[in-house]
């Protein structure tokens, strides 16, 4: 008896499995985007220092859309906010900390020093998501919460897959002469630079068109089919889709692919839950015994 209780003492103390709570996307979605943004964060001093230096004035910005200050603003309110609305318990402080969060995020898109740059774009989208899932807490069920945030979360990386596919279907790409020339020439990155190594020129150049091709069909037809799919395979296939992007192109793709990788998870729904059901005593059948 004494062994069973040590080995039970011991099951008790090992980690609880992960389970998931309304919280949960929320935090996918966040850990996503603060990863995004911490990807971008060399690059983004560097640029920060060039706009700095060589002032771009455009009469189509306003001016304080044109401020480097207003664009540091930005970013550290943004990183900030997701921080504050993570460790808060308070409905209210999470809204307004997510609601600080999406405003930066539009001053980004908005700004002259950002408003191309697709990191912002991704990270707006989860934000905006973000946004209305902290309204929604505690007013909805988690089930029917759960069920409304999975099919927006798979909705919004549809639409971005096929804004990324639109801009793709054109007969450069088709071609493979965009690619060829920002990635197969000279880029050094492992996927190139093994496959440089490997092959003649001549084939080289057609390797590009049909990675062209692939990425243009990817993009189209996941952009078609996951906001049809299931809550758990768009899960995976979102994640799958966006982690492979950067893994075989561009190591920095990752931050404007983590905040989609995180919202993708965050559409991912638990199983339901069987419960026993509670049976009266009274209600309980007897088993007879039989006399030989």
């Amino acid at each position: 008896m004494n062994a069973i209780a040590s080995c039970e003492n011991r099951l008790a103390s090992l980690p609880k499995k992960f389970s998931w709570t309304p919280l949960t996307p929320l935090h996918l979605t966040w850990a996503g985007m603060m990863l995004g943004l911490f990807w971008k964060w060399t690059f983004f001093l560097l640029a920060d220092r060039i706009y700095e230096a060589i002032p771009v004035q455009h009469n189509f910005f306003p001016v304080w859309l044109q401020s480097a200050t207003v664009l540091r603003v930005a970013f550290l309110a943004a990183a900030i906010s997701i921080v504050a609305a993570w460790i808060t318990e308070q409905r209210s402080r999470r809204c307004f900390a997510a609601a600080v969060t999406w405003l930066s995020a539009t001053v980004m898109i908005w700004h002259q020093g950002s408003y191309n740059d697709m990191t912002f774009v991704t990270f707006w989208w989860c934000s905006l998501w973000a946004f209305w899932y902290t309204t929604r807490l505690e007013m909805d069920s988690p089930e029917e919460l759960g069920r409304k945030a999975s099919r927006l979360s798979r909705v919004i990386v549809s639409v971005v897959l096929l804004g990324g596919a639109a801009g793709k279907w054109t007969a450069e790409y088709w071609s493979g002469d965009v690619l060829w020339e920002i990635y197969f020439l000279d880029r050094d990155f492992w996927v190139f630079n093994l496959l440089r190594s490997n092959f003649e020129t001549e084939t080289l150049r057609s390797i590009a068109t049909f990675y062209s091709r692939k990425v243009v069909l990817v993009e189209t037809v996941a952009g078609l089919v996951v906001w049809l799919l299931p809550a758990r395979w768009a899960a995976i296939i979102g994640a799958v889709v966006f982690t492979s992007i950067a893994l075989f192109s561009n190591f920095m793709l990752f931050s404007v692919l983590s905040p989609l990788i995180g919202l993708s998870l965050a559409g991912w729904l638990p199983r339901p839950r069987v419960t026993a059901v509670n049976v009266p005593a009274s209600d309980t059948p007897v088993t007879a015994g039989v006399s030989g």
